[in-house]
């Protein structure tokens, strides 16, 4: 437990020296007290993605976060096209994920969304597999939860779908769960 303390005290140090710069999307009804250190977390695991830019440039780091994002996307079941939509453009805009063209991105995500849609358990155990090749450079497996969790957090609340799949991820890719807070 000792990672997730010096995260969650990460945390605080970002967040006091960023302000509250909340898009007021937070503290949804069921969030309860963890709802601000998760949002802290994903805070923390952007800016540690961001440092890792440079190192973060291989083809099985590209596919393990698009098939990430879309079992984030489609945790719960179902993606809506606005859901798909609001992802695709935070896969985009995502500053690690600029290291590839955006087009790649897009179809990788889109194929796991449609595999997902079309057959849930199939295209989960597909994108769970795409997620595994990450596993072989520690450094880029944590680099694909951190993705997931930034893409889960960004309207400021992690739901238990979104949390069970990252936690299905982390043991994909032989990463402690509990590094994550899950």
């Amino acid at each position: 437990m000792a990672m997730w303390d010096r995260i969650k005290d990460q945390a605080k140090g970002l967040q006091q020296s960023q302000g509250a710069r909340g898009s007021g999307g937070h503290g949804r009804p069921g969030s309860g007290s963890g709802g601000g250190s998760k949002a802290q977390l994903v805070g923390v695991l952007k800016s540690q993605l961001a440092s890792l830019k440079t190192e973060l440039k291989s083809g099985a780091y590209r596919d393990a976060s698009m098939a990430m994002c879309a079992l984030v996307a489609a945790a719960d079941g179902s993606v809506d096209p606005a859901e798909r939509q609001h992802v695709e453009s935070l896969i985009v805009q995502n500053d690690v994920l600029q290291n590839f063209p955006p087009d790649q991105l897009r179809q990788r995500f889109n194929k796991h969304v449609d595999q997902l849609s079309l057959n849930f358990q199939q295209g989960k155990t597909e994108a769970m597999q795409e997620i595994a090749k990450a596993a072989k450079k520690p450094m880029e497996a944590k680099a694909v939860v951190q993705t997931g969790f930034v893409v889960a957090g960004a309207d400021g609340y992690i739901a238990p779908a979104e949390e069970q799949v990252l936690r299905e991820a982390c043991v994909a890719l032989n990463v402690s769960p509990q590094e994550f807070g899950l």
